[in-house]
């Protein structure tokens, strides 16, 4: 797609909404979403499992980073012991290679996949989040070649081991989480600070490895198991800072193909990267010589091939919006001088105990209508929403967590307006977390999840927040209406019961909160 395409794209979508009045734009929505729409909740391996070296577990590049000192007061994710979604590769391959395959991990997720669908939930398995066996890290880890065929054969373990049961898979979570913090700015595991090469390698490499796992699966086991494969990417919405002025609204498209598109457009759209991305990298190639903040690696038309439409579904995490203006970046590195764009928050928009997520539910929407145009506009793919929250602070959290609620419960119904109204083909609604873990290098300083987690007991017992309620009542009712009739309400509902607390060995009702739920019209 020509650079001047896309941001027509970009421009129509937005053109969309501009109009709309705070008013209408904030309208609440009292429907329920279409019959068999899933609901999910998530969680992480290394943010909850624990046990970083039991049962023949090998060190991952997060048990090395925090063992060093760099997570949040010095703590380390070494005690926490609970279910999660994602699997550690360290777990099943120690070394990251087959050779050193633990049956002991093996069978530790045989057994949850078991209890999930035992408690007739269906599993979702994420086979990277972010927890690198430290092992191939030794090696360059997201950066060396050879880690393609590493996480190829990874993957085949876990489509031949688990798939039987398994019938979604996401090769990767946010990895542009990985890319930009891990070896971009290393404030995440690794640690590497190289944002002219060593970012766009590892986002080369992490490509070429989703797209073999795709393949795969594809070619080996979809015609028995009859499963679905994907990725999940993480991406802000933009807006511009100056509706009015053209190269602000260019810029709010640079930003969101420097994040989305440097990983969408390539298996959505073309098999490369997007055009503009491109092109900023070789301008600034001309305008710095003596210090070229990028350096994008190329990919063969047999690579670009290889790697277009391995997805069986377009998976979104999302959590805020930016307001981006037009920026001279220089030839400083980094997305934003690159991009030449300045990303900033609106002073009105409330804040979190995240120094980067601010709530602006409308952003979703707007979001899901560009992805839909942008990606999916001749493959109609469905969108699962794989991860929407936001966390409070550790020492302040309680069991009425009514910052979460009202984050929760605005997301979700612009996630309804885009289904309903705008006709988007989204499928899912993933709330992110099931229960309070270690957040990277924030350690346990915030706070995600439904379900409150006592740290300063050995047993770590959960008990159940405010949200956890609320969610389960959405999941129940399909949305925000029990009716059936299709009328458009504009008053919020609000919450009419305040629910006291379960002990801690109890799950708020029978509509479980943990998994993915379908929900089916009687």
């Amino acid at each position: 797609i020509h650079t001047y395409t896309r941001i027509r794209i970009y421009q129509t979508v937005w053109d969309k909404f501009k109009a709309q009045t705070t008013a209408e734009r904030d309208l609440f929505l009292q429907e329920s979403f279409p019959s068999g729409f899933q609901w999910a909740t998530s969680s992480v391996s290394f943010k909850v499992e624990g046990g970083w070296s039991e049962g023949g577990k090998g060190e991952t590049i997060w048990d090395r980073f925090g063992h060093e000192g760099l997570a949040f007061a010095d703590q380390t994710a070494d005690l926490v012991n609970t279910y999660q979604f994602s699997i550690s590769w360290a777990r099943i391959f120690p070394t990251g290679y087959r050779q050193s395959q633990s049956e002991k991990g093996a069978q530790y997720y045989d057994q949850l996949i078991n209890a999930l669908i035992a408690s007739d939930i269906q599993p979702i398995v994420t086979l990277y989040h972010w927890d690198l066996p430290q092992a191939l890290q030794n090696y360059g880890g997201w950066t060396n070649a050879s880690i393609v065929e590493a996480f190829k054969d990874y993957a085949d373990f876990c489509f031949s081991r688990f798939g039987d049961r398994v019938k979604i898979w996401n090769t990767f979570n946010s990895p542009w989480v990985v890319s930009h913090a891990g070896y971009g700015t290393g404030v995440h595991a690794p640690g590497v600070k190289d944002y002219v090469e060593s970012s766009y390698q590892v986002t080369h490499n992490i490509l070429k490895s989703h797209a073999e796992a795709w393949h795969v699966y594809n070619d080996n086991y979809r015609k028995t198991q009859g499963g679905k494969v994907g990725i999940a990417l993480n991406s802000d919405w933009a807006e511009p800072s100056d509706p009015a002025k053209p190269e602000d609204v260019a810029a709010a498209d640079r930003y969101l193909q420097f994040m989305l598109g440097w990983f969408a457009h390539p298996i959505f759209v073309n098999g490369d990267y997007p055009a503009i991305l491109k092109d900023q990298v070789e301008q600034k190639k001309t305008a710095c010589p003596d210090s070229v903040p990028a350096k994008l690696p190329v990919f063969t038309p047999t690579e670009s091939q290889r790697i277009l439409g391995t997805a069986d579904f377009f998976g979104l995490n999302h959590y805020t919006s930016r307001l981006v203006s037009n920026s001279n970046g220089g030839c400083t590195p980094g997305p934003d001088s690159v991009g030449d764009f300045n990303a900033t928050v609106d002073p009105t928009w409330s804040s979190t105990a995240s120094d980067w997520i601010y709530p602006v539910p409308w952003g979703l929407r707007r979001l899901l209508n560009y992805i839909s145009t942008e990606y999916l506009n001749v493959n109609k793919l469905p969108i699962y929403i794989t991860g929407n929250g936001m966390p409070t602070d550790y020492s302040v959290d309680s069991l009425t967590d009514t910052s979460r609620m009202d984050y929760m419960r605005s997301y979700i119904n612009e996630a309804l307006k885009a289904t309903l109204t705008d006709g988007v083909n989204v499928q899912r609604f993933t709330v992110q977390s099931l229960m309070d873990g270690f957040e990277a290098n924030q350690g346990y300083s915030q706070r995600f999840g439904l379900h409150y987690v006592n740290f300063e007991v050995g047993s770590r017992p959960r008990t159940p927040k405010q949200s956890a309620y609320l969610y389960a009542e959405i999941i129940e009712q399909n949305g925000f209406s029990s009716q059936k009739s299709k009328k458009f309400k504009a008053a919020e509902r609000p919450l009419t019961r305040r629910l006291a607390a379960l002990p801690p060995s109890e799950v708020p009702s029978q509509a479980k909160v943990w998994g993915v739920h379908n929900y089916s019209a009687p």
